[in-house]
């Protein structure tokens, strides 16, 4: 069967990548370059920030892609010789935090927690922190980088700078679209455009609630690593990568699809990280970007059939946690296809 997936972030990548699997005729089209908007951006923290806080719903997902993840990238740097950087970290996590409710949360779902002082980490500090020490990250730019290789050993096609304009649909179905490269038709369409998604899906019934959200990231760089962990305090996160660069991240910011930096999250992010890492006291960052996350109702995403198009499937709305949730997403995604359910 031929697909048609819109949008080559993570998400409509790593579906791509399943189709191609089960013998599928795959096209990927996306409005930008591979991967550059919210697959880009994000800081490849494997796990919701503080999941305790979360809906079991978001949660299963989010479990399921963290169990699935070793295996995701080991596959992908095995196929194509490109390397995501996937690594167990531990996320150490500052108060304020209810440590009791998060230490009950990580006991009913098997997930590693110890209490210890911070100064462990952060020597200046004399807080108790809570350490979940099989947190993994993900290095972003890799990872997609990876996907589309395997999709390209696949046979897939991906066709950049292709932003499709009109969904042309007929009896209850999409019988192609129409995008700045022409026409495309398949059997079965998958959209995966994120922040975008609901702009895309206006013209039909039942589009999804999905809006942007924006979140600012800063970072730095270091000669070797200068954290053990990954170290989060109320919102704020610090991603050590391998090589020595250090992620900070990030703002929430409700502004439409407006993607600009600005000042006042520059000073914000950094004097907070400051406050947490001396270190970063005497350094400006070397990069400051803005991604647009894809918000929610409940941060759940829609992963299943369209509610009116019987051949549209939708992988989109995963808000902070796409890169965290692809593998399971494009597992339940293809679930769903191949039941022909809207549910697996």
């Amino acid at each position: 069967m031929d697909f048609l997936v819109i949008g080559a972030g993570v998400s409509g990548l790593a579906v791509a990548d399943q189709l191609l699997r089960r013998g599928g005729s795959v096209s990927v089209l996306d409005r930008g370059a591979v991967g550059q908007e919210s697959s880009w951006a994000g800081g490849g923290i494997l796990s919701p920030l503080c999941p305790w806080d979360y809906s079991a719903a978001v949660n299963q997902l989010a479990l399921r892609g963290m169990a699935l993840f070793p295996a995701f990238a080991s596959e992908l740097h095995q196929a194509t010789g490109i390397d995501p950087e996937y690594q167990t970290s531990g996320l150490l996590v500052l108060p304020p935090f209810d440590r009791t409710r998060a230490e009950s949360w990580c006991a009913d779902h098997q997930l590693a927690v110890e209490r210890i002082p911070a100064s462990r980490v952060l020597p200046h500090l004399s807080a108790d922190a809570l350490l979940l020490p099989g947190i993994g990250q993900v290095r972003n730019p890799r990872l997609i980088q990876a996907l589309r290789r395997r999709v390209e050993l696949g046979g897939g096609k991906i066709i950049e700078h292709c932003a499709v304009t009109e969904i042309a649909v007929q009896n209850g179905r999409v019988r192609g679209v129409h995008s700045s490269q022409g026409e495309w038709q398949a059997g079965q369409y998958i959209v995966t455009t994120g922040a975008w998604t609901r702009n895309l899906l206006a013209t039909t019934a039942a589009a999804p609630d999905i809006r942007p959200v924006r979140g600012q990231m800063l970072l730095y760089r270091f000669d070797t690593p200068p954290l053990r962990h990954i170290v989060l305090q109320d919102g704020l996160y610090l991603i050590p990568r391998r090589d020595g660069h250090l992620l900070v991240g990030s703002t929430l910011e409700e502004v439409g699809f407006d993607k600009s930096t600005t000042a006042t999250a520059l000073h914000e992010l950094s004097q907070h990280a400051a406050r947490l890492l001396p270190a970063l006291r005497d350094r400006m960052p070397v990069r400051h970007w803005a991604g647009l996350r894809p918000g929610s109702p409940d941060n759940l995403p829609h992963i299943g059939r369209h509610a009116t198009l019987g051949n549209l499937w939708l992988n989109a709305g995963h808000f902070r946690y796409g890169v965290t949730m692809a593998p399971a997403s494009a597992e339940k995604l293809m679930n769903c296809l191949l039941t022909g359910q809207d549910q697996p």
